[in-house]
């Protein structure tokens, strides 16, 4: 079963001879626990069909579906004041910059970003122990997010991701911001969180980066606002086709 799918997803820009197409047709499925990355050159679509599956921006035509088994969520044209349930329950977000407020402990950050949704102050503490602990946090919880560590910033946000189960993740160029063996630990982070036999989360992640997408289950190409390739292999065939041009 899919916890992803995505049919015929389009979306454009502006009107008249100014009309840009980002997405002309997106087709994109995802299992539970995989990792998937998605590649493509700056402007193709990526950060567009990331924020349209995270519920901050409507398609102009197409589905959406998120199906953990437990719950499910239909839309993709639905407006994001329709989709509330979706950013609170079905996709935790993760961006190049950390987003943390620095003056907060680690289980802070946390834990506010849970009572937002409005759990109980005490439930949310015990959320974000669970998450914290999970992505290997334990001991720097009642550190100020300012003290930590870029990496250990990063595993911040991700424990704010995924604390109350969110079943699918969004990553917009995780490692961006992160030195090349704290990248690699994040990449590790998402492995392991994906494989997780009690509760496996799926990750898509957005990356420049061609030795981290290999790290990934799958490698997703967007090009010419499609996805161009579903694996690894025939991914760079068209790579290499570009760079023998």
């Amino acid at each position: 079963m899919s916890l992803l799918e995505i049919k015929e997803l389009k979306r454009g820009f502006g009107s008249g001879n100014n009309r840009l197409e980002v997405l002309k047709g997106v087709d994109l499925r995802m299992k539970r626990g995989e990792l998937v990355a998605l590649m493509g050159p700056s402007g193709c679509g990526k950060s567009t069909l990331l924020n349209i599956i995270g519920g901050l921006l409507r398609g102009d035509s197409g589905s959406i579906t998120i199906d953990s088994g437990e719950n499910k969520y239909n839309y993709g044209t639905k407006n994001p004041n329709k989709v509330v349930d979706v950013r609170r329950y079905g996709v935790g977000w993760i961006f190049q910059d950390f987003h943390l407020l620095e003056q907060l402990t680690a289980i802070d950050n946390v834990a506010l970003s849970l009572e937002i949704t409005g759990m109980s102050k005490l439930e949310a503490e015990k959320k974000s122990k669970e998450a914290l602990i999970k992505v290997g946090l334990e001991d720097r919880m009642d550190f100020i997010a300012g003290q930590l560590s870029g990496g250990q910033q990063q595993r911040v946000a991700v424990a704010r991701a995924i604390s109350g189960y969110r079943p699918l993740l969004l990553a917009d160029e995780p490692t961006g911001n992160l030195d090349v063996k704290s990248g690699e630990d994040i990449m590790a982070l998402f492995k392991e969180l994906a494989s997780d036999k009690d509760i496996p989360i799926s990750v898509l992640m957005v990356t420049h980066d061609p030795m981290l997408a290999t790290k990934a289950d799958r490698m997703l190409l967007l090009k010419d606002g499609v996805t161009a390739a579903s694996d690894i292999r025939s991914a760079w065939g068209i790579e290499e086709d570009k760079a023998n041009d």
